[in-house]
């Protein structure tokens, strides 16, 4: 009964004019950057933090999230027409999407993949509201040395499912704890790692620091590329699939949204990484695996059922545990912090009208992906042809103005320059920027529940293992990490030997 109160409060709250007209530019700016590659939602996300601070916090994470979901239906479009994937999980769909578009069957993969989404997320708004509230009654239970070992889990989960070597995950989680800690200390009053600078009294901004990461390295990224090249779309004559079609497309859809939402909830794992997951199963279930990669519709109705579901169901454990499971997570975090809200299961009930609304809006914003997605291919492909480089002075110009205007320090214009050209390094040393934001975010709630499980247990460690969750969670981390570093270690003491030997 309370959820169905909770749904019924959720709907008049998107329902409401401003609701609905933000959730509306939400889902469209996320299709846009989806289409558009080298931006992401990420980027979009950290260049409105300053726009948001505006809005009631209701509203500004309506769009946001908009803005997420959107891109991920945005991203097939171009992976399907012009095999250019506008987001990392999309990169799946354009394997068997193009191949679908060079055969003239464009409009059935872009319908397939509109149909999927919609499945996928409405299925997976349903898990989030009848889920969250049981993880938030739980959650309530949690004290300083369950959250500690939550959080220790939390930012173990990313580096060992970041891309490339865990140990740079490990090192980018490390720095992100570290800048985390900057400011003054919530216990003694007292200030640490300043240097002196008045304006880190209270931390290094988190909008300065995600927009330069993000948006600042993605400009200087995206112009080491050539974009003279303009690809060419194929012409769609209809986007209606078939019967046979809608016949093989089902059991993937369905596959690839019970894999998306349960992957999505994990830390690390989301959208990118059920996209892929759904394709390999999809593959190995397969009566004909020779289709795959040769126009295989059940290579675009499974990824893209499986990246919508991740997506929407990360926002599980960031709205009942305030744990972000991705960097999109973590700046919508950040937007909460930011807000004055504490991210956490006393959301729902201390916030029911953010908390139901934006569940309420998702749906909402599924039907809108729907309607504005196939009418609108033909603007889409056109966007693919303005040149990178009459884009990126508005994007730069945009990153610059935002980051002032949240707080009017000049020194915050520094710190964008400095993290966009750290966001640069990184890229270049093939380091995931996602373990640095999580490991930033994630930072002072790590040391204040320790020390506050220090202070209850009078300094006795061992509180992480005595109280029963506190104690699984911390065993599962360990057990992650040593599945991830063992096989590490023990290489390097091979090569060592071998060496030794020659």
């Amino acid at each position: 009964m309370e959820i169905f109160d909770g749904l019924m409060l959720g709907f008049s709250v998107a329902f409401s004019p401003m609701s609905l007209m933000l959730c509306l530019l939400g889902v469209t700016l996320g299709t846009l950057i989806g289409v558009l590659p080298g931006i992401g939602p990420a980027a979009t996300i950290a260049m409105l933090l300053p726009i948001t601070l505006t809005l009631d916090p209701t509203y500004a994470l309506i769009m946001l999230a908009g803005i997420y979901y959107g891109a991920q239906y945005g991203g097939s479009i171009t992976a399907i027409l012009v095999n250019l994937p506008g987001e990392p999980s999309s990169a799946v769909t354009a394997i068997d999407g193009y191949q679908m578009a060079r055969q003239g069957r464009a409009g059935a993969a872009l319908s397939i993949a509109a149909i999927g989404s919609f499945i996928a997320g409405t299925i997976a708004t349903l898990i989030i509201a009848f889920a969250s509230p049981a993880l938030s009654q739980i959650a309530l239970r949690f004290g300083a040395p369950e959250f500690f070992s939550l959080t220790l889990l939390g930012i173990v989960m990313v580096v060992v499912l970041a891309q490339g070597s865990a140990l740079k995950g490990l090192g980018m989680a490390v720095i992100g704890l570290m800048l985390g800690l900057v400011g003054t200390d919530v216990f003694t009053a007292q200030t640490r790692f300043t240097y002196g600078i008045n304006e880190f009294r209270s931390g290094i901004d988190f909008i300065a620091v995600t927009i330069g990461v993000f948006g600042l390295a993605e400009i200087m990224r995206n112009l080491e590329g050539n974009d003279a090249e303009t690809r060419r779309s194929h012409v769609i004559t209809s986007l209606m699939p078939t019967r046979e079609d809608l016949r093989r497309s089902i059991g993937p859809i369905l596959r690839g949204t019970g894999l998306g939402s349960v992957l999505g909830v994990l830390p690390g794992g989301g959208a990118f990484l059920s996209s892929f997951a759904s394709y390999a199963v999809e593959k190995k279930l397969s009566k004909h695996p020779e289709e795959f990669g040769n126009g295989a519709i059940e290579g675009v109705a499974g990824p893209e059922s499986a990246n919508n579901a991740g997506a929407q169901t990360s926002f599980i454990p960031m709205l009942t545990l305030g744990i972000p499971s991705n960097a999109v997570m973590a700046l919508m975090i950040g937007a909460m912090i930011v807000q004055g809200i504490q991210p956490g299961p006393r959301v729902i009930v201390s916030q029911p009208d953010l908390f139901w609304g934006l569940i309420v809006s998702m749906w909402i914003g599924n039907v809108m992906l729907v309607i504005l997605n196939l009418p609108l291919v033909g603007l889409w492909v056109r966007l693919l042809r303005v040149p990178y480089s009459v884009l990126f002075p508005g994007i730069l110009a945009f990153c610059c103005i935002g980051t002032f205007i949240t707080n009017g320090l000049e020194i915050e214009l520094y710190v964008l320059a400095i993290a966009g050209l750290a966001g640069y390094l990184f890229s270049r040393l093939g380091c995931a920027p996602a373990p640095f934001l999580l490991g930033f975010v994630l930072g002072p709630m790590v040391e204040e529940h320790f020390r506050r499980a220090m202070l209850i247990s009078q300094g006795d460690a061992t509180v992480f293992f005595t109280r029963p969750i506190s104690a699984g969670l911390m065993l599962l981390a360990l057990g992650l990490a040593a599945t991830m570093f063992v096989p590490t270690l023990l290489g390097w003491r091979r090569k060592v030997f071998a060496d030794a030997e020659d």
